[in-house]
């Protein structure tokens, strides 16, 4: 499904991500206690980082194998952050509708006989896999123990980044460059964001406002029950 609402519903299924974001954003603000002007600091510039890295054009192409064990490795991270996903670095760095297609075609090459389109498919799996082992053996302990010993600082780098790239998911892109994919289509490689009344076509600006507040409002529905649930 998420497949074809990237290819049909761009705009709408983006707007539903950005509401994701902005509400995670509060969740993990809201968890730094003590305010200072170094985590205020610490939000500025992590902010204004994440937001030129979401400028970049990617170092190598999704379908790389250096790159697929780079993402793996740094979306497995996430897993084990308070409020992000590894579905958004994913997304930062370019490589969502690659894991995405991976998955797909493991499902389609079994099911199909297609040997050739699985094979490709496993390889892939693999190299998130191993990047994600990778990943949660480098990073768990240094994260807990900046969990432990820097919690506000660690939370206010986490709202930063995120506060940054929310460019990454706004909805309303230009298309800068394209590359040809491993399955011969064409697809982004580099985009900016524009305003909705720029955008070549509809902007579906009062769909697109909806599913922001819907993916913002099962933010705040999901914390809600998980409030009860640690309570009973």
């Amino acid at each position: 499904m998420i497949k074809w609402l990237l290819h049909n519903e761009p705009i709408l299924l983006w707007s539903f991500f950005f509401g994701l974001v902005l509400a995670s954003i509060l969740y993990i603000a809201k968890q730094i206690k003590g305010w200072s002007v170094k985590l205020v600091i610490a939000i500025i510039i992590t902010s204004v980082l994440s937001f030129y890295i979401t400028l970049a054009e990617p170092f190598a192409s999704p379908d790389s194998p250096f790159y697929l064990l780079f993402c793996g490795f740094v979306a497995i991270i996430a897993m084990i952050l308070p409020g992000v996903s590894g579905a958004f670095i994913l997304l930062i760095l370019g490589a969502y509708q690659t894991a995405i297609d991976t998955i797909n075609n493991l499902r389609d090459g079994l099911l199909n006989g297609d040997m050739a389109l699985f094979k490709d498919a496993f390889f892939k799996f693999i190299l998130l896999a191993v990047g994600a082992v990778i990943g949660l053996k480098v990073f768990s302990k240094a994260l807990n123990w900046m969990f432990k010993h820097h919690k506000n600082l660690t939370l206010a780098i986490l709202t930063g980044f995120m506060i940054g790239s929310l460019n990454k998911i706004w909805p309303w892109k230009e298309v800068l460059k394209t590359r040809v994919n491993s399955e011969g289509e064409v697809v982004t490689l580099l985009d900016k964001s524009i305003l909705p009344s720029n955008y070549a076509g509809d902007n579906e600006i009062v769909m697109s406002i909806v599913f922001i507040v819907v993916g913002f409002a099962a933010i705040l529905v999901l914390e809600t029950l998980g409030k009860k649930k640690t309570e009973v």
